[in-house]
């Protein structure tokens, strides 16, 4: 940035910042990045989100009212999955108590550390860096150890091989023949049995004036109306540009990020729709498919291959993949919290029947009346939640996360029920059934046809640790 030597800048976003708040021995400089990163669009300056929030919630509650609905929420809701914000809001409170109630156990847990650290009171900036400390200890496992197998190129080369055992899809990059929006995309030509169906870009780091996250976006989508043109789709993450030469290696957090999104890229690539407005799927449904994709990344089929070691280029070892499973239940109360008491404070505010709300006073209302542990923060602070603000698409729909990873616990446990993670009977069904119709179907009778019944929220509850009732 220009900056005089031996200065320097950390990004505020959240692939920047969150690598300093669990590695960070400076407490103030952890403290310095945490209200920096959580206090975007709160600062009272010409920045500052507050009353344009303030003013998109009147308005969105003035126009469920002008089309009959009682709230946003239930306007938004009547063509999803849940059908009404009753039903998003009882899976969620299933889920919530337990929640609580083990990232509780997870704060106690660090409190020796805490100690240890001359921490009195452990603050919402301690947290992931007594976390770190916690899970070194219980499991002698750190992201430290497991970042040097996790190369972003060879885990790419892993999800396409994934799509191609499953989906009998193959991606064959371009060199120079595509025009890009900038030089640091790669684009890949996609095939499914030997016919194009697609071009998928991958933009990989981050830059000046991109948006934070991780994000799929589609240009074009095949429909039988207008002729059946190839796909168009990206990938789009902000991992650190490394110098050249050097490899980047990326956390599990964000390795499973990255087959996340990918899931997103293999739905819309395999969509086989008639009408252009079937594309794409109802908001609690369109998380699914991704959420489905983050299981192959540990299966034993990709990790042989593709999680070498950058220096010595050896697999990662059974011992350090059975402590990654032995720990996989490892501080899901604190990451569940972070994601609901955002899912949930969006639903009450879009339920608010006159949409008048002061949004600062509201979240601290909504997190008080729920028992939010004070050691920490929603994932997304209303400021800054550009799911809900940028458009509509998840207004009232962030719950829909835990909508689809019920699904996907569910969809996975079929897999696992047959002993084959890639087993090719159940994939052939998922995406016939499921991936390939878009919202052509109707989406909980499509899920009813793949797995013989509604989904069960009980394989999710096993999946985080959580008590099964």
């Amino acid at each position: 940035k220009g900056l005089p030597a031996g200065t320097y800048a950390i990004r505020n976003t959240r692939s920047a910042v969150e690598p300093v708040l669990t590695f960070g021995t400076n407490r103030a400089l952890r403290q310095k990045v945490f209200q920096a990163f959580v206090g975007r669009g709160d600062n009272g300056n010409a920045n500052d989100t507050n009353g344009l929030i303030a003013q998109i919630v009147k308005l969105r509650a003035d126009r469920a009212k002008l089309l009959g609905y009682e709230t946003h929420a239930h306007w938004r809701m009547q063509d999803t999955m849940a059908k009404s914000p009753d039903r998003a809001m009882d899976l969620m409170m299933r889920v919530w108590p337990g929640a609580v109630a083990r990232a509780k156990e997870e704060i106690a847990d660090m409190r020796p550390f805490a100690r240890a650290a001359k921490i009195s009171t452990i603050e919402p900036w301690d947290t992931r860096f007594l976390n770190e400390k916690v899970r070194k200890a219980k499991y002698d496992l750190s992201e430290e150890e497991i970042k040097p197998y996790f190369q972003l190129d060879n885990l790419v080369q892993g999800m396409f091989y994934s799509a191609n055992r499953l989906y009998d899809m193959e991606f064959k990059e371009n060199t120079g023949s595509v025009p890009v929006f900038h030089p640091d995309v790669r684009t890949f030509e996609v095939t499914r049995l030997g016919k194009p169906i697609g071009l998928f870009y991958l933009d990989t780091y981050g830059r000046e004036g991109k948006r934070s996250g991780a994000w799929m976006t589609s240009y074009r989508l095949p429909t039988d109306l207008l002729g059946r043109e190839p796909a168009l789709v990206s990938n789009n993450n902000n991992f650190n540009k490394p110098e050249p030469g050097q490899p980047v290696l990326v956390s599990l957090d964000d390795a499973s990020t990255l087959f996340h999104e990918f899931g997103h890229a293999i739905h819309y690539l395999l969509s086989d729709v008639r009408y252009p407005s079937f594309n794409g799927a109802q908001r609690d449904f369109v998380e699914y498919p991704s959420q489905v994709n983050e299981n192959w990344l540990l299966t034993r089929p990709i990790l042989d291959r593709f999680a070498l070691h950058y220096k010595t280029k050896q697999p990662m070892s059974k011992s350090l993949v059975d402590k990654i499973e032995k720990a996989e239940t490892f501080g899901q109360g604190f990451s569940t919290v972070e994601y609901l008491s955002s899912a949930l404070v969006d639903m009450k505010l879009h339920l608010q029947p006159g949409g008048v709300v002061d949004p600062d006073a509201f979240e601290r209302q909504t997190l008080a009346e729920l028992g939010m542990p004070r050691e920490m923060t929603m994932r997304h602070r209303l400021p800054q939640f550009g799911h809900l603000f940028s458009s509509d698409a998840y207004s009232a729909g962030y719950y829909s996360y835990l909508w689809s990873e019920t699904m996907d616990a569910d969809t996975w446990a079929a897999f696992e029920e047959t002993g084959d993670p890639f087993n090719k009977q159940i994939a052939d069904r998922f995406r016939t059934i499921l991936l390939s119709t878009g919202n052509q179907t109707d989406r909980a009778e499509a899920y009813r046809q793949f797995r013989g019944r509604d989904p069960d929220v009980t394989a999710l509850l096993k999946r985080r640790g959580f008590p099964v009732k």
